[in-house]
């Protein structure tokens, strides 16, 4: 199962800098007031350019590698107002670039904030326009000046926009929810619902053949109602996975229920557990310790298992072996799986030896 990161949204964000970066030096070489070309620039102008590039690149390595992101985001929206505000100064005229560059930072902060975010950095923003153009073109600052309030209105509409299309997104996961949830209802009262009134009422059936002593009759009723419970567990299974996103053909084995008890499997368990932990913490560790045990005795057809949890500076590790027939690399068990993706820890199949089932779980301390 392929996890969504939010950390793709700051990495897009982080190539639209380059491309900004990119666009800004292009379009000052093309500009037909610079006649001599791109060289024919100011030093601070070409320095100031040349590092807003190398600034863009470092930081989507950096997204790239996962470092920080959250934080890293305060530190790009002073960097991209700061590069801003030197432009301006630098790249004089009708034509500066540097207008750009502060509407950059405003959508950047409108796409990964919110409403208030995005008004008080448009409010820095003009704040930092205004004074660069007064300082900076002191002769006909009263001439552009009007591009700070021209900014002031496009972060405005930036940010209303962002908070709309928040507000339509969040109502179309709610129709959509709402419509999944009914469609679930629907599936459990008219499938699995009604087979558990039938297994109520061959139960009945059976108890009545015993309290007249027809033995044998009941006794082949309930391996009958053992077979037809064995399919509705299947098919709720299968059902289950493919709520959570999962190939259902990806279980291991035809039928969970029936291989245990062809297998007669009883597995003896060795618990080592050795930790101190929040009480969320401590919850989640002892629910992956229970499904652990759980597919243990149910898919491994092993005769003994071992957990062990211990505690290293900064994490947990939770470690469950068996001897049995262990599982596909690419397969954990989803159950365990989706809960440490929650918790934000990491899953890795291990190398058993010589045979069996090898997870180990690390998850971070809250």
């Amino acid at each position: 199962m392929k996890e969504v990161h939010f950390n793709d949204l700051y990495l897009n964000i982080a190539r639209a800098r380059i491309v900004l970066s990119l666009i800004a030096i292009v379009s000052i070489y093309v500009d037909p007031t610079t006649a001599g070309g791109f060289l024919s620039l100011d030093r601070a102008v070409i320095i100031a350019l040349a590092l807003h590039l190398t600034y863009s690149l470092a930081f989507y390595v950096v997204v790239a590698r996962g470092i920080a992101v959250e934080s890293q985001a305060i530190a790009a929206t002073v960097l991209d107002l700061t590069f801003a505000t030197a432009i301006t100064f630098l790249t004089e005229g009708p034509t500066s670039p540097a207008y750009v560059f502060f509407v950059f930072a405003i959508v950047a902060v409108g796409i990964r904030g919110g409403f208030r975010a995005t008004i008080n950095v448009t409010l820095y923003a003009v704040a930092l326009y205004a004074m660069a153009i007064t300082f900076s073109w002191r002769d006909v600052a009263r001439v552009y000046l009007m591009r700070a309030s021209y900014l002031a209105i496009a972060g405005y509409l930036i940010g209303f926009l962002s908070q709309q299309r928040d507000k339509f997104e969040e109502l179309a996961i709610a129709l959509e929810t709402r419509a999944e949830r009914h469609t679930i209802a629907r599936s459990l009262h008219d499938g699995y619902i009604q087979a558990l009134a039938g297994v109520n009422l061959r139960l009945q059936t059976c108890r009545e053949m015993l309290m007249r002593g027809e033995s044998e009759r009941a006794l082949a009723g309930l391996s009958e109602l053992q077979l037809g419970v064995t399919r509705e567990y299947d098919q709720v299974r299968a059902y289950i996975r493919t709520l959570a996103g999962i190939d259902p053909s990806t279980a291991n084995g035809t039928s969970v229920v029936a291989r245990a008890n062809r297998s007669g499997a009883r597995p003896t368990f060795s618990i080592s557990a050795q930790f101190s932990a929040g009480s969320t913490d401590t919850e989640h560790i002892l629910q992956i310790m229970i499904e652990g045990m759980r597919n243990v005795g149910r898919h491994s057809g092993a005769r003994a298992a071992e957990i062990e949890v211990s505690e290293t500076a900064g994490s947990i590790r939770i470690t469950i072996k068996d001897d049995g027939e262990g599982f596909e690399r690419d397969d954990p068990p989803w159950a365990i799986a989706s809960r440490v993706a929650e918790i934000g820890g990491h899953l890795r199949i291990a190398d058993a030896d010589p045979s069996g089932g090898h997870l180990e779980v690390v998850m971070p301390r809250a």
